[in-house]
């Protein structure tokens, strides 16, 4: 079975056995979804429009100062019908390598920041899944 998140002309597809949480942030919210493994993905929601090149940053600027040795790609692309920016990023955690993704993107509402996550021993599992999900998306502009 699949089920829809909706929110803000924001939407997507998950499967039921992962678990969603929604929290109000000041200015948006945050939607997490997490796999029975490792595997997660996080999509927020910032109504102030900051331009999607700099949340995309942020996040790579965060993660790099909990991960050392972290390498990122700069990667453009389309996501929800929309040219979207952000990085392909891998790096190690409790001694195992993790593979992770982050894309930005302008909709309707605000700025939406994409971030998943697997460790690489679960990724031939996981990035499918991660990607049917991030497929889904859809954004109202």
């Amino acid at each position: 079975m699949v089920k829809q998140f909706d929110a803000d002309g924001v939407s997507f597809r998950f499967p039921d056995d992962w678990a969603l949480e929604r929290e109000a942030t000041d200015g948006g919210w945050t939607a997490s979804l997490q796999s029975k493994e490792t595997a997660f993905l996080v999509v927020t929601l910032d109504r102030g429009m900051p331009e999607p090149e700099r949340m995309a940053e942020a996040a790579l600027e965060a993660l790099k100062s909990e991960y050392v040795g972290l390498e990122a790609d700069a990667a453009v692309d389309m996501l929800a019908g929309e040219m979207a920016v952000g990085h392909d990023i891998e790096f190690f955690s409790f001694d195992l390598p993790n593979t992770a993704w982050t894309r930005s993107l302008y909709c309707g509402a605000g700025t939406l920041l994409v971030y998943w996550q697997a460790n690489d021993l679960e990724l031939a599992a996981a990035e499918p899944v991660l990607r049917a999900i991030t497929g889904s998306l859809k954004v109202e502009e």
